[in-house]
């Protein structure tokens, strides 16, 4: 089974400026795939070249086995996509919205079908509510329930969660989740929000002015590199006494009421506490932390 989505030295100037600098990508069937990078970094000029919105400057684009190129009509057709911010007709019921926009691309928009997509979003019981009425979450929840209408293979989803409250943030989530899940969607999903793609992707690339920095399962990234360590203690003075003439005296990020807290590859947090306890710290816990935000700001300062 080939890729669903493979980019290769994928690159976009205009004039002097590069966007996108050698972008290399791959996701595999079934992905639900973090797309990664600070404001600026090239996530949004890379899906408008996937979704032949505008033209490379060189690289090839391959989506489903084949060449965006030589087989656009028959690759957009498979893909479902929320870019910018959706927009619908607010006089108009949710329903209604689906049924006319979903004509437009030759989609099923039998009331069976619209009712079913709308239940996938969770806003069956919003059928026949005007637009006008929907917060926005609602509306992004709508715009998804567009892309799905012609059910595509490919979700992609540039921001989905962008100004919404934590309610709304928890509703896409659960939705991306369930279109690959449930649904067998892969899917794509774009954002800075960095604690929703490490609860909702299965893959992801990092990437920072227009070129990849790191790409793999969310799990294996996170369990590499340094991680940031809570020691619980009743002796935070003692604690930083023996830490002050041992090789971890830099590795000492902060301390607070009962612990301190250590930044530590994974290999040395066994030595840290052993060394703590054999100069009688009494530990409490040891909590390891190891966030996607914090491997992001690491790897995007590297590289900046």
């Amino acid at each position: 089974m080939p890729p669903i989505i493979q980019l290769r030295g994928l690159r976009k100037h205009y004039g002097d400026f590069v966007a996108v600098d050698g972008l290399d990508l791959t996701v595999n069937e079934g992905d639900v795939y973090g797309f990664l990078g600070p404001n600026g970094a090239g996530k949004s000029t890379t899906i408008r070249m996937m979704l032949s919105l505008i033209t490379p400057t060189a690289g090839s684009i391959e989506l489903f086995g084949m060449p965006l190129t030589t087989h656009r009509n028959e690759i957009l057709r498979r893909i479902g996509a929320i870019v910018e911010r959706p927009d619908f007709y607010n006089y108009l019921s949710a329903r209604r919205n689906l049924e006319l926009l979903g004509r437009l691309s030759g989609a099923d928009v039998s009331r069976q079908n619209v009712l079913r997509i709308l239940d996938i979003v969770g806003l069956s019981d919003r059928a026949e509510s005007k637009v006008k009425t929907f917060s926005h979450g609602m509306k992004q929840r709508l715009g998804i329930a567009q892309a799905l209408l012609h059910d595509p293979d490919l979700i992609v989803l540039d921001e989905p969660t962008t100004g919404l409250d934590p309610h709304g943030m928890v509703d896409i989530r659960r939705i991306i989740i369930d279109l690959a899940k449930e649904h067998g969607k892969t899917v794509l999903l774009s954002s800075h929000i960095l604690p929703e793609v490490e609860l909702t992707a299965t893959r992801m690339v990092i990437i920072n002015h227009g070129k990849a920095i790191v790409e793999g399962a969310v799990q294996d990234l996170l369990n590499n590199g340094r991680l940031k360590v809570t020691i619980e203690t009743t002796s935070v003075a003692s604690a930083l006494d023996v830490l002050r003439t041992s090789p971890f005296a830099d590795r000492v990020q902060s301390t607070g009421e009962g612990a301190v807290i250590l930044s530590l590859d994974r290999e040395e947090v066994h030595a840290a506490t052993q060394l703590l306890i054999n100069n009688n710290v009494h530990i409490n816990g040891v909590i390891p932390v190891r966030s996607l935000e914090e491997y992001f700001i690491t790897l995007t300062q590297e590289v900046a």
